[in-house]
């Protein structure tokens, strides 16, 4: 299967290096539940032209440090392609910006939430009824966000939650399905990115967020959605 990964975010300096940036950290995620899976890449955050909806089997947004709601011509055209893959039945995945964009483009709200900042491995409710989401009712993934989903686009079923994240998750019919968390993130990974942003977010709140790090987030979990995901669109469509 061939799922296409839109760039929308790169790690900053040595954590890029150290650590691979967003699609090569996709491909590792989502492999051992796909074997066969193929995951060419397009950096929208570079203005590079976006594939049709038909390029691929699915595709992929990921995570940002840029806000949905900003005024980038790559953000617009993002958007774009997120509609040509509605129109088209296309699979589309989202992931922290990716679940934000999706959600914006399709008419729903995004903006800072006035809880403040989320790091660290925080604990989701499962709701909903999405065909591929088996399993656990509760799952634990790595976070690193300000902003999230105010209201969800028209059309969506919330199918994960938090207190701290009301629509952390949500799917629109078979053919879209987002999370607000990280499951591509390590939790090296996630270490490195809260000491990088240390002066930015708060000590005391990076250091909180450390300490969740010494428990295993649910990432092979998630991943077998996502990969569950897509298998299921292709075979309903």
């Amino acid at each position: 299967m061939r799922i296409g990964i839109i760039e929308t975010g790169r790690p900053a300096g040595e954590i890029g290096l150290k650590h691979g940036h967003y699609p090569t950290m996709f491909e590792r995620l989502l492999k051992p539940h796909m074997p066969e899976i193929d995951c060419p890449s397009w950096a929208a955050l570079d203005g590079q032209t976006l594939p049709t909806p038909d390029a691929c089997d699915g595709f992929l947004i990921t995570g940002s440090a840029f806000g949905a709601y900003e005024d980038h011509q790559w953000i617009r055209d993002t958007e774009i392609f997120v509609r040509a893959c509605q129109a088209a039945g296309t699979p589309l995945a989202g992931i922290c910006f990716g679940h934000q964009v999706i959600a914006q483009a399709l008419g729903g709200q995004v903006g800072k939430s006035d809880k403040g900042w989320g790091v660290g491995i925080h604990h989701y409710t499962v709701a909903g009824d999405a065909a591929w989401m088996t399993g656990p009712k509760r799952f634990g993934a790595v976070v690193s966000h300000q902003d999230q989903v105010l209201e969800a686009p028209p059309g969506a079923e919330i199918i994960a939650q938090s207190d701290f994240c009301p629509v952390a998750g949500y799917r629109i019919g078979d053919t879209v399905f987002t999370l607000q968390c990280h499951p591509e993130m390590s939790t090296g990974f996630a270490a490195d990115l809260y000491e990088f942003r240390r002066e930015r977010i708060g000590s005391e709140m990076i250091d909180g967020a450390l300490k969740t790090l010494n428990t295993e987030p649910d990432a092979s979990l998630i991943a077998k959605w996502l990969v569950d995901f897509f298998r299921y669109s292709k075979q309903v469509a």
